[in-house]
């Protein structure tokens, strides 16, 4: 049932038999397929991973991360620190410097003032940036020349490298996107869906949430890349299915996010016609408890922090679900090697993964039970429990998957059995995670009162990630439901701790602030992790150059994928 540890390695097409590069487009077309499909190119409209990864291969940052979690330059020259003057003595600003002659797409030139607008557009009010915690701190951003951006922060900042950095803060270009600030930017759609970029493809076609056609960018910096002269981005189906078309069919060649059963995945691997790649990183899957009650009798207010949850804020309520949850038994059907049990939202780096909250590695039905008694919540007839006329009555959303669904299953079943009656609810994944102010079905909206999906980061560096669950980053109608903080959590000790880790520079003290702000989280419960997932993909035998990196897109060197003759 477990899919060998040979195979949960990080394996990579790059042999010094496939290493040399044709010339631009000569390897024809490359077919990707991620069943979670692309619903938006502007991964500043949407926290999905799947809209996230598909736009890194058009939009690009000044540096990113390598498959070792290492910052490397990237449209930047160098990494700037204090030892070779990049970063201020003081900590206060940080200086970029462009490569020379990059082009847009377009063939127009990237410069200072296109980095410039990217932090404006990202900050403008009304906007509903679904990164803005990349951008905070910033006062202002100077463009001394056409190469140089200064980027200046409000006091000392000692972990500069949040803005621009990572596949999740690339820049946009001014003038494709100059008249799209503010509230005007979800309905850009011209601009969301053929961004103008600087990397190794460009869109030519693209359909929401079904396929996306590309085709190499003739002004991409390396003359002799990328070796795919097209690329079909399909989206759609079921994680089996596209595990199916590179693994036994052939028929694609990478696929994303195998969400399988360990024994579905040795299987298909074992046909012969790919590989899987894999590893850890800082994926989580996690249930989200939603501190607000989204019931439509709130009509435009609903799952505000106007309306408090009716029971979910009530802690032992919160505390009582999560005892209830046997994690191992979930590693173990889901996930096997390529999973571990965690108690924690930040399980990595090591330096910053916290031992205080273990007891959740053990299933406590009775001490559920026992909570749930204490707390005044009295079965009734029907062994629902209920308190003043409230039942514990859950509706418990997440997107369409195989996996997720046997965990809905196992889940509804331990609460029912501490006297907790849940409705189960699944998503199109592309619905799920599109980020669509309109839709009353996104996992930003969180339409119902428990929500499971899995995140994580760019880098290895949690600063911005934690900041997630401050007040600012709840969604709600003002920002266009674009904020990060799905459980509408609210806590001025927590955000005075996103305040001091901006603020603070040694990295052992770094990881103290991480730990508490993992553990107030954990101990408040407002949202329940379930299993440190790894990453686990899959490559066809034919296509050369792949480096799965679990600390930024996964396609981030498709500039270096090609054919193996």
């Amino acid at each position: 049932m477990k899919i060998k540890s040979s195979l949960f390695s990080i394996v990579t097409s790059l042999t010094l038999a496939s290493m040399a590069m044709a010339e631009r487009g000569s390897d024809g077309q490359v077919n990707i397929i991620y069943w979670q499909a692309a619903s938006i190119m502007n991964p500043y409209l949407s926290g999905g991973t799947k809209d996230l990864e598909a736009a890194s291969l058009v939009v690009e940052p000044l540096a990113r991360y390598d498959e070792t979690g290492a910052m490397v330059p990237w449209l930047a020259e160098e990494i700037p620190t204090v030892e070779n003057g990049g970063v201020s003595a003081d900590l206060t600003s940080i200086t970029w410097t462009l490569k020379e002659g990059l082009l847009w797409s377009d063939g127009t030139a990237l410069t200072s003032e296109d980095v410039k607008f990217t932090w404006e557009y990202c900050t403008a009010e009304g906007g509903g940036c679904a990164q803005n915690e990349k951008y905070g701190g910033i006062v202002s951003v100077d463009t001394p020349d056409e190469r140089t951006v200064v980027v200046r922060f409000a006091g000392p900042k000692p972990f500069p490298y949040t803005a621009f950095v990572g596949a999740q803060a690339p820049i946009l270009q001014k003038a494709q996107f100059a008249d799209c600030l503010g509230s005007k930017a979800p309905g850009c759609t011209e601009e969301n869906f053929y961004p103008i970029g600087t990397g190794p493809f460009v869109v030519t076609d693209f359909r929401p949430n079904d396929v996306i056609t590309l085709a190499a960018n003739e002004h991409y910096r390396d003359p002799d890349k990328p070796a795919f002269a097209s690329v079909v981005f399909k989206g759609g189906g079921d994680a089996a299915a596209a595990g199916r078309s590179v693994l036994e069919t052939g028929e694609f060649d990478y696929a994303w996010n195998l969400q399988l059963a360990p024994d579905v995945l040795a299987n298909m691997q074992a046909v012969g016609k790919g590989q899987i790649v894999s590893g850890f990183g800082t994926l989580v899957e996690r249930i989200m408890v939603n501190l607000s009650d989204p019931s439509a009798a709130h009509g435009d207010r609903r799952a505000t922090v106007d309306h408090p949850h009716p029971f979910l804020s009530d802690k032992s309520v919160r505390q009582a679900l999560s005892m209830a949850i046997d994690r191992p038994l979930l590693v173990e059907i889901g996930y096997g090697d390529a999973g571990r049990v965690t108690c924690n939202v930040l399980p990595a780096p090591e330096i910053y993964a916290s031992s205080a909250n273990n007891a959740c590695q053990t299933q406590d039905i009775a001490g559920a039970n026992a909570l749930l008694d204490q707390a005044g919540w009295a079965r009734g007839a029907d062994g629902v429990r209920a308190k003043e006329g409230i039942r514990l009555s859950i509706l418990y959303q997440t997107s369409t998957n195989a996996v997720r669904q046997d965990f809905q299953a196992l889940i509804k079943q331990w609460w029912s059995e501490i006297g907790v009656e849940t409705e189960l609810r699944n998503i199109d994944a592309s619905v799920f995670f599109g980020g669509d102010p309109g839709s009353p079905d996104t996992f930003q909206k969180f339409f119902s009162d428990i929500e499971m999906y899995a995140n994580n980061f760019d880098g290895t560096d949690p600063e911005a990630y934690m900041s997630n669950w401050s007040c600012a980053q709840i969604p709600a109608p003002e920002n266009q439901w674009q904020g990060n903080n799905m459980p509408r959590y609210c806590n001025p000790a927590y955000d005075a701790l996103v305040d001091e880790m901006q603020r603070t520079g040694a990295l052992e003290k770094r990881a103290e602030l991480a730990k508490a702000m993992n553990d107030m989280l954990m101990q408040d419960y407002v949202m329940i992790p379930l299993v440190d997932r790894g990453r686990v993909s899959a490559h066809s035998n034919s296509l050369g150059g792949v480096v799965l990196n679990t600390w930024d897109s996964e396609l981030w060197n498709a500039a270096d994928w090609h054919r193996i003759k």
